[in-house]
């Protein structure tokens, strides 16, 4: 695997929020970093912690691969989705600071975009090591 292909694949494994799609994309032992503090190491791990996506609905990801390398790369990845359920939008707003979880009941929850940064290692066909970097933000209303 290289990061052109792991890139289509995260794309799919996103946009169908499919867990092992994505858990495949990884070696046994292969670890995801989603921020700087938090890893998930192993598929079960992975698969956990991917199942979030399910809360979350219409989603689109572009992504443009930076720099390539037969050990890795590094990409620029953006995603737009729906949000689908109250518990996806309070993980959100606790996670952002935003207080926006005070919202009035009733109010539709909104559209997000997510801009990152992704750097991949690979050994053996897989992805060994992923790290991702991002921030979020609802899509302006209007």
């Amino acid at each position: 695997m290289d990061i052109d292909g792991f890139m289509q694949e995260y794309k799919r494994a996103w946009e169908q929020r499919d867990e092992s799609l994505f858990c495949a994309l990884f070696a046994a032992d292969g670890e995801y970093h989603n921020t700087p503090f938090a890893v998930q190491r192993g598929h079960a791990q992975l698969a956990e912690y991917w199942r979030r996506v399910k809360l979350q609905e219409d989603v689109r990801v572009e992504y443009d691969v930076l720099a390539r390398s037969q050990a890795g790369g590094i990409a620029h990845w953006h995603v737009t989705y729906q949000v689908a359920s109250e518990e996806l939008f309070r993980i959100w707003a606790r996670s952002t600071g935003t207080h926006l979880a005070e919202r009035k009941p009733g109010e539709p929850l909104p559209r997000m975009v997510l801009d990152g940064m992704l750097q991949a290692e690979f050994g053996d066909g897989l992805c060994t090591r992923c790290r991702i970097w991002w921030h979020s933000m609802p899509v302006a209303q209007g």
